[in-house]
């Protein structure tokens, strides 16, 4: 199977519909079934990773770089390097002062991510956080610098506010400075307001590709948490989940249970589905911690919402 890819932003990149959210490596899912994982990911047509240094510095006994040290291992044993595109991120606290976007701490940790993941370079490295303390120009006059030495092929952000991202392209036009090719906010079909109202016009005005994340609102859209109980199943925990058990997300749950019985699907892939007809959107990220899982999402990629699927779900998600 292949999925036409699309461009990300202005960058070289291609890649594929849907990107394999790898924070589960090495928290949720140990390594052995992560090769599966990833080799089943390629082998089904998707081309796309998502890691971040920091993944999962918050498991008990962890330090951080978990996942992309399970990923470098699997490229080494694999060879598949070329098949894929890989995105990581810096900025999140990693303990011992190592946080941030200063430009000293960016070339320290592009190195060790670039050791843990053992490649030469990464296709997309993204600012996890904004850093006000840093002058734009910097951080991303060390960006550029690192895509010229061939570490970085492009750079993206998350967690940035509209005023922020707005300021950050201004500052690469007029410095004529790397820029950012995609943004990666929260937004899924419960989390809409802010990325609709201030983030997609800005995105979609400057041609940047969206990568959103918790696009299945952190496991909340598959519809296995419908009650307080059934929060305590997650490991993600209740503090995210339990924000969307009210009447507003469970009536989106039952508009995503109408639209899958109705055209034979899950769920969870109606709800992603949703995503890849929403504008300026690449390529919603999305984990799966299992084989079952994983086929879920590709067949999401397939899945054609009609309008009268769509009509139901904007009408139960409006805000």
């Amino acid at each position: 199977m292949s999925f036409p890819t699309r461009p990300l932003g202005r960058s070289p990149l291609q890649v594929s519909p849907l990107c394999f959210g790898g924070n589960v490596f090495g928290w949720t899912v140990d390594e052995a079934r992560s090769f599966s994982l990833l080799d089943a990911w390629l082998d089904a047509g998707m081309n796309f990773v998502d890691t971040a240094d920091v993944y999962s510095r918050w498991a008990p006994g962890h330090v951080g770089g978990e996942s992309e040290t399970i990923i470098g291992q699997w490229l080494k044993k694999s060879g598949r390097r070329k098949d894929l595109v890989l995105a990581t991120k810096v900025g999140k606290d990693m303990g011992d002062g190592k946080v941030g976007l200063h430009p000293r701490y960016i070339r320290q940790a592009v190195d060790a991510s670039l050791k843990r993941l053992q490649t030469d370079y990464i296709d997309l490295y993204q600012s996890h956080d904004d850093d006000a303390g840093i002058p734009l120009e910097d951080v991303l006059g060390t960006f550029g610098d690192l895509i010229q030495e061939g570490k970085v092929r492009a750079i993206g952000a998350s967690n940035y506010s509209a005023e922020r991202f707005a300021q950050a392209l201004e500052v690469s036009t007029q410095h004529r400075l790397a820029r950012y090719e995609s943004l990666q906010p929260l937004y899924n079909l419960y989390d809409r307001a802010v990325f609709e109202k201030e983030l997609q016009p800005l995105c979609a005005q400057h041609d940047v590709g969206v990568i959103n994340f918790y696009a299945l609102a952190a496991g909340f859209l598959t519809g296995k948490y419908r009650t307080p109980a059934d929060v305590s199943k997650s490991a993600r925990g209740p503090k995210t989940i339990d924000l969307h058990l009210n009447p507003r997300g469970l009536n989106i749950l039952h508009a995503l249970d109408a639209v899958a019985e109705r055209l034979g699907a899950q769920s969870s892939e109606v709800a992603i589905a949703w995503l890849l007809t929403r504008k300026a959107i690449a390529a919603p990220i999305a984990s799966a911690s299992s084989l079952a899982q994983l086929q879920s999402l590709v067949r999401a990629a397939s899945l054609q919402l009609d309008a009268q699927a769509l009509q139901t779900l904007d009408d139960a998600s409006a805000e």
